[in-house]
């Protein structure tokens, strides 16, 4: 993970540049939890920033409104949102259909899979790594988490699950030899790798192929799904249904294809530095600045 610190106050400076930006409209509270790279981070001045973050910023910006990012446990992400105590969720979080019990969902805008994570040096493959008495970890309430309680635990398979409030928890204690595997999404498991190069390999991937999307409260009382959705299409995001399965289509050459460059694939400290040097254009809503500044600073 990106070494920076977790900060649970409001950036004052996203609310003052994207309200002066789109208007003086009471701001709405997106909440995530923060860091999970490369999809949320904080970088050294409290500025939230990542794939999600980048993603719901545009489409306040596009859309024309503001928000307000406030940094939470993950697992209060949902029910924050079904009382009502924010507004937007935007954390990696998978569509299911518990959570879409409880809120509603936009179209997904991000399609992964789950890997499980070990020691390097550990000598586990994906089948060891999940039997025989491992020490598995995963975040609560996160789809990995479930998936080892549904697959395994459920199942029979000899394994001690641990839940742990943080995926850089778990990935801590996996450096440290307390876990055997750490069950994480793909992406932010390969950042956790970017963090500890000498020491955590990927044993296999678990082909889930879940669906990430933004959440609202249910009902949708304030209107936003049909701003969200819209603005994700003019932003070069498409979904398209076919008999077997809901397909994620990005235009070539648009905001989210660049989103998507700049986010998977460079080093996180690169990222880091491109961010720190480009913020200033998305923060006041200069989309196509701010894609260009960080592909440049990232050599893309």
């Amino acid at each position: 993970m990106l070494k920076v610190s977790i900060v649970s106050v409001v950036c004052l400076s996203l609310l003052l540049s994207i309200g002066s930006a789109v208007g003086s409209a009471e701001p709405y509270v997106v909440v995530t939890d923060a860091p999970w790279a490369p999809f949320e981070m904080v970088d050294n001045d409290g500025d939230f920033f990542g794939f999600d973050i980048d993603l719901i910023r545009a489409v306040a910006v596009t859309a024309g409104f503001s928000v307000e990012v406030k940094n939470v446990a993950f697992d209060a992400i949902v029910e924050m949102i079904r009382t009502g105590g924010a507004d937007i969720g935007a954390s990696g979080l998978t569509i299911t259909e518990d959570r879409a019990k409880t809120v509603d969902f936009s179209v997904p805008y991000y399609q992964s899979n789950q890997a499980v994570v070990v020691a390097s040096n550990s000598g586990l493959n994906l089948v060891t790594a999940l039997t025989g008495g491992s020490v598995v970890g995963a975040q609560n309430a996160t789809s990995g988490l479930w998936w080892a309680e549904d697959n395994l635990t459920a199942a029979g398979i000899d394994i001690d699950l641990r839940g742990y409030e943080t995926y850089p928890a778990a990935i801590l204690d996996l450096v440290s030899g307390r876990l055997d595997a750490v069950i994480q999404d793909e992406p932010a498991s390969q950042a956790s790798l970017a963090a500890y190069p000498d020491d955590l390999s990927i044993a296999g991937l678990i082909y889930t192929q879940e669906q990430f999307g933004f959440i609202v409260k249910k009902g949708d009382a304030a209107g936003l799904l049909p701003k969200i959705e819209e603005t994700l299409a003019s932003l070069g995001l498409t979904v398209e249904e076919t008999t077997w399965e809901t397909m994620l289509v990005v235009e070539p050459g648009s905001f989210v294809d660049a989103l998507l460059a700049i986010y998977f694939g460079p080093d996180l400290d690169d990222i880091a530095t491109a961010w720190d040097l480009s913020k200033g254009l998305l923060l006041t809503g200069d989309l196509s600045g701010y894609t260009q500044s960080m592909k440049s600073q990232l050599g893309l």
